[in-house]
């Protein structure tokens, strides 16, 4: 039985939790800052740490003991623990969505003796599997295009929106600058920006860019594709006032009071679908082809607990890489990227079943 840490009791928590101790073979250490987190955690092969993490070295001597760190905490504080986990010589596994975190994690695991993989959530994460799986099928790339949403199955407010997970993730998807590849060249694009309407199964949707969902393919496919992007699908008409209060409001010059607005007026819920879309162009045997992927997935209840989609497809991919780590189908040091994983070893998985069978 593996010893794991996890750093982070919030909804995505409870889930990881739920998930590592039900299968019987993950002993787990939670650590929160917060009381009222740790206490709607699962309890059987659970361990409950009310901790403050400050500095590195400090927080290294918590992990020691411990095998694997998962990291589901707001990422500034990703290279703090990441650095824990190095000097107690633990796995470092996280759900970071921000470019400058990964970096820094990318630094850390040079001449690490254990696997650094970052980003093992939705998107980045699965996303970036499936993208490169089908990507992998083609002599030649021309674009790769990936499309994912997590909304309300019942959308009644003017966003058309209700909170499903991190809101300072939300906000740094919005506000910060977007990786892609543009006619064979790396840059930067702004968020909220290229707006497209697209249906799916009879749904109209609409998507534009958003930071982070790349994940690592920038630096994977630099070279190969003429065009690579990643955009957040919503309901018609959240980005033209998202864009509002980001831009012509300055809200996203002053996150900490779009964070309160939204969590003070905008409720969560666990009735949520999740939308993945990719499409890949390019050639195969000499001809210019097509393939795509599509999969919706819903709230669900797992054990005696209701969970909503976004719960379970972030918190099944982080424990399927964990999964895939101790059965050695991962590197074992250093820098691991998402899509370095084999989507049939993923979709195979116990907890990577759950995209398998989607809805």
């Amino acid at each position: 039985m593996k010893n794991v840490m996890l750093v982070g009791g919030g909804k995505i928590g409870v889930a990881i939790t739920e998930f590592l101790t039900s299968s019987g073979d993950y002993r787990v250490t939670v650590v929160d800052r917060d009381a009222a987190s740790l206490e709607r955690m699962p309890r059987k092969n659970v361990q409950l740490r009310h901790t403050e993490i400050g500095d590195a070295r400090e927080f290294a001597h918590e992990v020691e003991g411990h095998d694997i760190v998962l990291s589901a905490t707001p990422y500034s504080l990703t290279a703090t623990v990441a650095e824990a986990a190095k000097r107690a010589r633990a796995h470092y596994l996280d759900l970071t969505e921000d470019v400058e975190s990964t970096r820094l994690i990318k630094k850390l695991a040079e001449g690490a003796e254990t696997a650094f993989i970052p980003q093992c959530g939705l998107a980045p994460g699965f996303i970036s599997i499936v993208a490169h799986d089908l990507a992998s099928k083609f002599e030649k790339l021309r674009e790769v295009q990936m499309r994912v949403g997590a909304l309300p199955v019942f959308p009644h407010n003017a966003l058309k929106y209700n909170l499903t997970w991190s809101t300072d993730g939300l906000i740094n998807e919005y506000c910060n600058p977007c990786e892609s590849i543009r006619d064979g060249r790396r840059s930067e694009v702004p968020a909220l920006e290229e707006v497209e309407a697209f249906s799916l199964d009879g749904t109209e949707y609409e998507a534009f860019n958003t930071s982070g969902g790349l994940g690592t393919l920038c630096d994977t496919l630099e070279g190969k594709v003429e065009n690579l992007n990643y955009k957040t699908v919503r309901y018609p008409g959240h980005r033209d006032i998202v864009k509002m209060l980001v831009r012509d409001l300055r809200l996203g010059m002053r996150r900490e009071i779009l964070k309160d607005v939204l969590e003070t007026a905008i409720p969560i819920t666990y009735q949520d679908v999740v939308l993945i879309f990719v499409t890949v162009s390019g050639w195969m045997e000499g001809r210019l082809t097509q393939e795509s992927y599509a999969k919706k997935i819903y709230s669900q209840k797992v054990g005696d607990r209701l969970m909503s989609a976004i719960q379970v497809t972030t918190a099944t991919g982080i424990c399927a890489m964990c999964d895939l780590l101790v059965e050695g189908k991962l590197p074992q040091k250093g820098f691991v990227r998402q899509e370095e994983t084999k989507l049939s070893d993923f979709l195979s998985n116990r907890f990577g079943r759950y995209y398998a069978k989607g809805m």
